[in-house]
C-alpha cells in the first residue's frame, strides 16, 4: 500500500490527501503559472483526481478558458489546478505538499515562456509547450 501524500494551505483551512504515488512532478514556466502562484516559475504534482480527497470548507475556484484554479478562501494560498482537456487529473502546487522534498520534478514545461533571467541549470527534458500530452494525442 502506497503512502498517503498530504498538503494542504498555509492557515491550515483546506487540507487534501492523495492515496496514490503522482503521476507527474513538473516545473511550469507559463504566464497563467506565473500570475496565479506570484513565481517566476512554479511545480507541480499530478494525482488521478479520484484518488484524492479535500477537507475543509474554504476551498475557493477560479476559472480561466479550460482551468480551473484552487486556493484557499482565507489566507489565499495556491493549492491546485484542473483542466476539462484531462479528465480526471487534478495537478498541486508543489509548495503546498507536507513533503515537497520528495517530489522532484522530471521536466520542465513551457519553456518558451521562459523568463530570462530564471536558470535552472538541470539536465531535466524542457517541453516549448505543455508536457501533458492532450486526449487527442498533442501537447499544446
Amino acid at each position: 500500500m502506497t503512502a498517503a501524500h498530504t498538503g494542504g494551505c498555509r492557515c491550515g483551512a483546506v487540507r487534501f490527501e492523495a492515496s496514490a504515488e503522482p503521476h507527474h512532478v513538473s516545473y511550469c514556466h507559463c504566464g497563467d503559472c506565473r500570475r496565479a502562484s506570484g513565481a517566476p516559475v512554479s511545480a507541480f504534482v499530478g494525482f488521478i483526481t479520484e484518488q484524492v480527497a479535500f477537507t475543509g470548507k474554504a476551498l475557493k475556484m477560479f476559472e480561466n478558458g479550460p482551468v480551473t484554479r484552487s486556493f484557499c478562501g482565507i489566507c489565499g494560498s495556491p493549492i491546485a489546478y484542473v483542466d476539462e482537456r484531462l479528465a480526471d487529473h487534478i495537478y498541486f502546487m508543489l509548495g503546498a505538499m507536507d513533503m515537497p522534498a520528495y517530489f522532484k520534478p522530471t521536466h520542465h514545461a513551457h519553456v518558451r515562456e521562459q523568463l530570462p533571467f530564471v536558470h535552472m541549470p538541470d539536465d531535466l527534458p524542457r517541453y516549448l509547450k505543455t508536457s501533458v500530452p492532450r486526449p487527442d494525442g498533442t501537447q499544446s
